[in-house]
């Protein structure tokens, strides 16, 4: 249900979350005409702190089904325990989905899987507030186990501290891992809570479709500035439009003789690089154990604190030399870092190492 068509993506749109009857009416008709695919609402609102505006709850629902009566579009809600997910389906919402806060709790998706036995209703399930992917596969999982059959991946960015344009940073690799291993899940962006502003909605939306996703989630209100939650990030339907239409879908593949010579061959040479590159990691490793043979010899500390600052302070200047990010250098010489360490763990410590 949620691939992308052929030249556009999978679409969903709505407000952040049903403030009222003609909010909820106003936005669907200005949406009508656009070819979205689903129609998003907040109905439940799982809010930080109390006092915080947490949606409409049930009295909400009877408003999706006049928008499905009036314009025709299915709906979607996110759900959050067993009670909610019962209620949902007495009002005939098309698709559920479960957020970033449940997602997190193993047991509150258990909850709405269990509720959902049964039912083979279409289900979508947000990554969880913290970068764990494994969190996000046992949710899909449980899922799954309910006998669901149609479940898709919303991308919505993962908490960080660290200071970021980013409402929710996109770590875009661990979306790219779960494509991996799980190929047959549709995998759609929700860039309205990755980005938190409207500013950035193009250039996230544009990146997932470039990095294959199926599809979009994003919030739209007829008055932005006026939405009782999610001001900053929401856009007008005619604003939602201009995105959409500046969209560019890539194909996955194609049967262009000439492409397919060409890229086969720059893929050949990547792997010939790989291997390099694998080379000379097993040198560097064996070059980190006599290092630890040494300092064994003369009982100094595996981590020199100082030593590995100047590593990374080289690598950023070189790196930068060279056309790669300090974000890249970072990660790439933290990683190589830690299996140094491990190699000369191994070898001040080779009993406990024989014992794992």
């Amino acid at each position: 249900m949620f691939q992308k068509k052929e030249n556009r993506p999978f679409l969903i749109a709505g407000p952040c979350s049903a403030e009222s009857e003609e909010q909820v009416l106003a936005t669907a008709r200005g949406l009508k005409d656009l070819g979205i695919d689903l129609f998003r609402s907040g109905v439940w609102k799982p809010r930080t702190r109390p006092g915080a505006f947490e949606g409409n709850g049930t009295m909400a629902l009877p408003w999706l089904r006049l928008v499905k009566q009036e314009t025709g579009l299915k709906t979607t809600i996110e759900v959050a325990n067993g009670n909610q997910v019962y209620e949902a389906l007495k009002h005939g919402v098309d698709v559920l989905w479960v957020g970033a806060r449940s997602t997190v709790n193993p047991f509150s998706v258990q909850e709405i899987a269990d509720a959902l036995k049964g039912v083979d209703i279409p289900v979508l399930v947000k990554n969880p507030v913290n970068p764990d992917l494994d969190l996000w596969i046992g949710a899909i999982e449980r899922i799954r186990n309910a006998g669901v059959t149609n479940i898709g991946a919303i991308h919505r960015g993962f908490s960080s501290y660290a200071k970021s344009k980013f409402r929710n940073a996109p770590y875009w690799e661990i979306p790219i891992e779960l494509r991996r291993r799980m190929p047959e899940l549709p995998l759609i962006c929700d860039n309205s809570h990755i980005c938190g502003n409207r500013e950035d909605l193009l250039e996230v939306a544009q990146q997932a479709l470039d990095l294959n996703y199926d599809g979009l989630m994003t919030e739209v209100h007829p008055t932005p500035d006026a939405a009782w939650s999610d001001a900053k990030q929401q856009i007008t339907p005619f604003v939602y439009a201009e995105l959409v239409a500046s969209l560019i879908v890539r194909r996955e593949t194609t049967d262009n003789a000439e492409f397919l010579e060409n890229i086969e061959n720059l893929r050949h040479k990547i792997d010939e690089i790989d291997l390099e590159l694998l080379n000379l990691l097993s040198r560097r490793m064996r070059v980190a154990e006599d290092i630890g043979r040494y300092k064994l010899r003369n009982n100094i500390a595996i981590l020199q604190a100082v030593r590995w600052n100047e590593i990374l302070e080289k690598g950023f200047v070189q790196g930068r030399q060279r056309g790669l990010n300090d974000e890249f250098i970072e990660k790439f010489l933290a990683a190589v870092h830690n299996e140094s360490i491990t190699h000369q763990q191994a070898v001040m410590h080779p009993a406990v190492e024989k014992e794992v």
